[in-house]
């Protein structure tokens, strides 16, 4: 302790450094520890940081802001920058039911707590950090607190309540959404076996992977077309990757010029569906595999990372000019489909190229093919992009209605922009690309910087307040915020919209930005298929939740 006492006098950058480093290792410990299988995660790092505020650590109070809220930028970013590619595509179909369901709970949420002040006689600076707790919603109460230090007049003591009032609701919201969840699985009598061979069944068939297969042309109608007038060629999605005459010992590579002759065979890739209808069209099945004929044709998967190629279709590009090559597939995020004209290449699409070893090695270059690029951080489109959002989150937006413009805040703005550059992939020679374990460790800095600072400027007073006649008002109201929408959306989700209760509860994770939660439901179904409706709805929400807690601070606060 009187290290702690000297370095704090004299030494304050020391101070800072060793004192958030405390915190954090020993809240990263208390969140390892698990209790019946469930553990804090990063959330320990918040605990950590309210017992050493309580034991009279502090840290000056500019110096507190600016490593808080770049923790917060650090976090929503990243998460930004993952869930871009997939945010617009998730919009569709079942995306719009399950954010609108989503929306529903952050509605609910947000007109239960405008009663608090009314009903429980709440301070309405309290009620703010109580929605952001409980809902586990750390970058809402950081939105919150940065509308809050710019209202005018200023709040003076009352700026601090919404960070206590979080740090009280914040054990209760991660409690309360496991709770729903059980209290849900029991009242709907759902039985998780059964849901997830429903849930397995219903996976769309968009998901077949590809195979290849040999077919000899038969149809003589088709005598005297090219490859690339074959009726369905396109509509199918297959390609033709190599060609082996009649009688020949030799393939040769596959054309859209290419005549067609009788008796012939084509090397086809396509999903088993596809394959089998352009059976139909050309001819029955051969016993040959042509990957085993000699004839000089290769194979090669190439990775793209030129900046020149980001962007433009394989149409435009034309390889086959270019270089004398056949794109036959595309992966992109472990999932793979044919190769078509007007599919755009992003940075780290894999490529299936068939061609000539010298054409292979050509098109490898033109591509790019450097491999080590994708496990390198690009720090200059981190940055800008964090540049880009912090600009856009000061930019004040006038509402009808509400007496202050909004803004989206060091929360709000980079989140929004992270998801559009994510979507967007590049700009010119801009790349926004980081590594799955750069961004998730990136991430967990930010969280854990931001949730150091925050416990460790709520502490001084927080288990004063907790164990007293307010604070236990303040952790009721907390958990009607929690369930009370949960329970209802979930309910009328599964009685009104059939869905499916693998489906439901990564609905109710994501719709509170809930990680443990989501680890829950995982844990109960014995499968990974609640992510995928927690992550459709994961952007919007957040996006939803930080506005909210602004716009009530702006209401109330004028």
């Amino acid at each position: 302790m009187s290290i702690f006492q000297q370095l704090a006098s004299s030494e304050h950058a020391a101070y800072a450094i060793l004192l958030l480093a405390v915190v954090i290792a020993s809240g990263l410990v208390i969140g390892h520890w698990r209790w019946r299988g469930l553990k804090l995660g990063t959330t320990g790092v918040l605990f950590s940081g309210l017992l050493f505020g309580h034991w009279g650590f502090h840290l000056d109070e500019k110096l507190l802001g600016f490593v808080r809220e770049f923790g917060l930028i650090l976090f929503v970013f990243t998460i930004g920058l993952q869930l871009g590619p997939g945010f617009f595509s998730s919009l569709r179909r079942d995306g719009l039911k399950l954010n609108g369901l989503a929306a529903a709970v952050v509605a609910l949420g947000v007109a239960l707590t405008v009663l608090l002040p009314w009903l429980m006689h709440l301070d309405w600076p309290a009620a703010v950090g109580l929605l952001a707790g409980a809902t586990t919603n750390t970058p809402s109460l950081g939105a919150a607190q940065q509308t809050v230090n710019s209202l005018t007049p200023p709040l003076g003591n009352r700026a601090a309540l919404p960070a206590l009032a979080y740090a009280v609701a914040y054990p209760g919201g991660i409690l309360g959404i496991i709770g729903s969840l059980l209290l849900l699985r029991l009242l709907l009598r759902v039985d998780l076996t059964r849901e997830a061979l429903v849930f397995q069944s219903a996976q769309t068939p968009g998901l077949e992977s590809l195979e290849r297969q040999t077919l000899r042309v038969t149809n003589t109608r088709l005598i005297g077309t090219t490859l690339g007038g074959i009726p369905g060629l396109k509509e199918l999605g297959v390609t033709v990757s190599r060609v082996r005459r009649a009688n020949a010992e030799g393939v040769e590579l596959a054309e859209d010029q290419t005549p067609i002759e009788l008796n012939e065979e084509l090397l086809v890739v396509g999903t088993r569906h596809s394959l089998n209808e352009f059976s139909r069209v050309v001819g029955p099945p051969s016993r040959h595999d042509l990957l085993t004929v000699p004839g000089g044709i290769q194979s090669r998967r190439i990775v793209v990372t030129r900046r020149a190629v980001l962007g433009k279709t394989l149409g435009e590009l034309s390889l086959h000019a270019l270089y004398g090559v056949v794109v036959t597939r595309l992966a992109r995020n472990e999932v793979e489909w044919t190769a078509g004209s007007h599919q755009r290449l992003r940075f780290g699409d894999v490529v299936q190229v068939v061609g000539t070893e010298p054409a292979l090695e050509k098109a490898a270059a033109g591509l790019g093919d450097a491999v080590h690029e994708l496990h390198e951080t690009q720090f200059v489109p981190l940055f800008a992009g964090i540049a880009l959002g912090v600009l856009v989150g000061l930019i004040p937006i006038a509402v009808p209605g509400i007496p202050s413009a909004i803004r989206l805040g060091l929360a709000g703005g980079p989140l929004i922009i992270a998801i559009l550059l994510g979507r967007v992939g590049h700009w010119g020679p801009l790349v926004w690309h980081m590594p799955l374990n750069t961004n998730l460790a990136f991430r967990e800095l930010g969280i854990t910087l931001f949730l150091a600072c925050v416990g460790i400027k709520a502490g001084a007073q927080f288990f004063q307040t907790v164990w007293s006649p307010q604070g236990l008002v303040w952790l009721l109201s907390a958990m009607v915020i929690t369930v009370v929408p949960l329970l209802v959306v979930g309910f009328c989700a599964r009685r009104f919209f059939r869905l499916n209760f693998l489906t439901l509860s990564g609905l109710l994770a994501g719709s509170m930005t809930d990680p443990p939660a989501l680890a829950f439901a995982c844990g109960i179904a014995k499968s990974d298929a609640p992510t995928g409706a927690y992550a459709s709805v994961y952007p919007l929400t957040m996006i939803l939740r930080i506005l909210s807690t602004q716009l009530l601070v702006l209401l109330w606060g004028a």
